[in-house]
């Protein structure tokens, strides 16, 4: 849902640099996928389609922070 986010903290040889990744639109929400070393942070449309990717090495990974958009009632 629009407004999710990912905030992901790499050890980029002594500093640490830091990315994020956000869902821009109404539909879209950001997926984390973990696999054979890498985790994947993908924006995706309610259809499943990612429209943007970013892989990142999980012995890289300092930190990994998911922040769910606010819930409106």
């Amino acid at each position: 849902m629009k407004g999710d986010w990912v905030e992901i903290v790499i050890d980029a040889g002594g500093t640490p640099r830091t990315y994020e990744i956000r869902a821009t639109r109404a539909g879209r929400r950001v997926d984390v996928t973990t696999r054979r070393g890498l985790v994947e942070v993908s924006e995706v449309t309610r259809s499943g389609t990612p429209v943007r990717t970013a892989r990142f090495m999980s012995s890289r990974i300092l930190a990994l922070v998911e922040h769910p958009a606010d819930e409106v009632s």
